[in-house]
């Protein structure tokens, strides 16, 4: 029986996610930020590893989202930080767009 986290899932509109605006959802408790940026769309693990903190609450710039409390910063392909204090990448996510929705799964990509 295949895994029920790789199971995609409709989570928004496209057409309601802003170019490099953050939006957090919520999958299986699992809190998310989507983010639109450079013609794609990405889904990262909501939660700093750092801090404990909300990233759709930072800003996008270069396919990375910063924390908006300490400044660190993770690439939104792979979710590894680019520089202190974080140290420990956060998880990403598939996603796929099927028309005007966004489908993400909380198995992780490799």
């Amino acid at each position: 029986m295949a895994d029920d986290r790789a199971r995609f899932v409709r989570v928004c509109a496209l057409s309601e996610l802003e170019e490099d605006t953050p939006k957090r959802v919520e999958l299986d408790g699992t809190p998310v930020s989507l983010v639109r940026t450079v013609g794609e769309v990405f889904a990262i693990n909501d939660i700093c590893s750092h801090a404990n903190v909300s990233l759709s609450e930072g800003e996008v710039e270069d396919c990375q989202i910063e924390c908006w409390l300490h400044g660190s910063s993770f690439d939104l392909r792979t979710g590894k930080p680019s520089g202190l204090p974080a140290t420990r990448p956060v998880p990403v996510y598939p996603v796929k767009i099927e028309g005007d929705d966004v489908l993400v799964s909380l198995s992780q990509e490799s």
